[in-house]
């Protein structure tokens, strides 16, 4: 009997999948919402999405910096994005999940968000040249056809940012 492949593995061939142009289909993103806002991430930067795990708390940071989980062994350090980009903190619910950020970044973090909405592609938006300023990490800012804005994550710039990378207080 032939084994099974693993969640991971059917997670990464199924992004492998919606993001090949020879699909006929451009680049797909995942869009989530984070508080007030709503964010578009590149498939290639997120290696996984789970639901909201155990998180145990690490004292002595920032208030963003929701501490610690294990996942399939490995520890990942986890990130209240709300809370990063707002200051307010998420509400964890059956909706919350936890995107991991991609292998290809080296480093084990979680950003927790309230949401996922769905995938997005790219000629479901529009880059809004009048929105206003953005953060670092923002790297485009888009408007959907239903006047809806949305942030387009940079995870480098996210996670090479010192604002980010200083948990500590």
């Amino acid at each position: 009997m032939a084994d099974k492949p693993s969640l991971r593995d059917y997670q990464r061939t199924l992004s492998a999948r919606l993001v090949n142009p020879a699909a006929g289909q451009s680049a797909s993103k995942l869009g989530v919402q984070a508080g007030g806002s709503r964010w578009l991430i590149d498939l290639a930067d997120t290696s996984e999405v789970i639901p909201a795990p155990r998180v145990y708390p690490v004292p002595l940071t920032r208030a963003w910096f929701l501490g610690v989980t294990n996942i399939r062994g490995n520890l990942y350090s986890v990130v209240d994005f709300r809370a990063f980009i707002e200051g307010i903190a998420t509400t964890v619910t059956e909706q919350s999940r936890l995107l991991l950020v991609a292998d290809r970044y080296r480093i084990y973090c979680g950003l927790l968000v309230d949401r996922v909405l769905g995938l997005y592609r790219d000629e479901q938006l529009q880059v809004d040249n009048a929105a206003g300023k953005a953060p670092q990490w923002s790297t485009t800012q888009f408007i959907d056809h239903q006047s809806q804005p949305w942030q387009h994550l940079g995870m480098p710039q996210l996670v090479a940012h010192p604002d980010f990378l200083q948990v500590g207080t």
